[in-house]
C-alpha cells in the first residue's frame, strides 16, 4: 500500500511497507493529499521503446560512417 504521506516543496513523500520515496509532486493527480491511498501503475511503452532504440542506433551508425578508415 501507497500512502502520500506529505509535500516537501517540490516532492511528494510515499510511505510504504518498508519506508518512504519521493516522488516528483507534478507526477501526482492534482487532488491527491495528503492521507490518499495512491495506486502506481508502471507500464513499458513498447512502441516508444523501440522508436528509442530504432534511433539511437541510427545515431550510433551515423558515428561510424563519419569516421576515416585507419589501418593497422
Amino acid at each position: 500500500m501507497l500512502i502520500l504521506d506529505r509535500f516537501a516543496g517540490d516532492m511528494a513523500i510515499i510511505e510504504y511497507a518498508d519506508g518512504t520515496f519521493q516522488l516528483p509532486r507534478l507526477l501526482l493527480p492534482a487532488e491527491a493529499r495528503a492521507g490518499d491511498v495512491l495506486r502506481l501503475i508502471i507500464e513499458v511503452d513498447t512502441e516508444a521503446t523501440n522508436k528509442r532504440r530504432a534511433k539511437m542506433e541510427q545515431l550510433l551508425n551515423s558515428l561510424w560512417e563519419d569516421e576515416p578508415e585507419t589501418e593497422i
